[in-house]
């Protein structure tokens, strides 16, 4: 009960900082203080910005960084929706950097791969230029962005700078008989890939696929999974589970009460912050 009840104050502490969100000091209480850049630009596309947060303390520690990547069908959100999620987590890794970005949206005229696996190389490398080292990466995505997450991980970054995935009902294999449900499947075969990145003989569904990409020598992933998603069924935790395991990839995976976006509310939340936490302890 006394758990709850400091969650409840914390989150009324970070509801008040939603609020005064042009300042640029957060604090969390319990002597955690954070500086905040909003809105900076990672490129040179309007669509290439993040709010960047510092631990305030030490700042020439090095320090290992979470990149956040919301969700939206690969062609809508905003890193709006995972603010309140991120300053929870801030809370949990008061020792971690936080970049919640957003990323060029797919559209009719432009594909969602390669230029959101650049987006995120970009940001990673903006991170490095402006920290004057190359932290750590952790890569926490929800919906298409954990998709994202995992297809830059397993298979966009060459220098393996990504230590760890978040990976929150994310879509893993897009070739699966249930997916292919998914009501704006149409636009994932048309304008998900650029036709001009595919090897002869692969179809966008294969490709666009994260399991297609795990190796051996992929980062330690967790995911997250709701037992009455329609958008994203539990098939593709099953597979995505049976593939990692196949290669002897550490990883972990869970299942909570809920549906598509029922993740971030509690108390699965809480239990999600909590694995993360025991996750990364055993990753490093």
């Amino acid at each position: 009960m006394r758990k709850k009840v400091i969650f409840i104050v914390a989150s009324l502490h970070i509801l008040f900082l939603l609020l005064n969100c042009k300042e640029k000091k957060v604090s969390l209480g319990g002597g955690i203080h954070f500086d905040k850049e909003e809105d900076i630009h990672y490129g040179n596309d309007p669509e290439q910005i993040m709010d960047l947060y510092l631990p305030h303390e030490n700042p020439s520690k090095k320090r290992a960084a979470f990149i956040i990547i919301h969700g939206g069908g690969w062609r809508s959100g905003d890193k709006s929706q995972l603010t309140f999620f991120t300053l929870s987590m801030m809370q949990k890794f008061p020792d971690h950097i936080f970049a919640n970005i957003n990323y060029r949206p797919a559209s009719t005229t432009r594909y969602a791969i390669p230029n959101q696996m650049e987006d995120i190389k970009n940001a990673a490398g903006f991170l490095k230029k402006k920290l004057h080292y190359a932290p750590q990466l952790i890569l926490l995505g929800n919906s298409a962005g954990g998709h994202l997450s995992m297809m830059y991980a397993y298979h966009f970054d060459p220098l393996k700078n990504v230590k760890s995935v978040i990976n929150i009902v994310g879509p893993t294999d897009l070739s699966d008989e249930g997916f292919k449900t998914y009501e704006e499947y149409s636009f994932v075969e048309k304008h998900l890939i650029d036709p001009k990145i595919l090897p002869a003989g692969i179809a966008v569904n294969i490709f666009s696929s994260p399991v297609q990409w795990i190796t051996p020598n992929i980062p330690p992933t967790l995911s997250y999974y709701g037992k009455t998603d329609r958008v994203i069924p539990l098939s593709q935790k099953r597979i995505l589970d049976s593939v990692l395991n196949k290669n002897n990839v550490m990883n972990e995976s869970y299942e909570f009460n809920g549906g598509h976006l029922d993740w971030d509310k509690e108390p699965n939340s809480i239990f999600l912050m909590e694995k993360i936490e025991k996750f990364l302890k055993r990753v490093n």
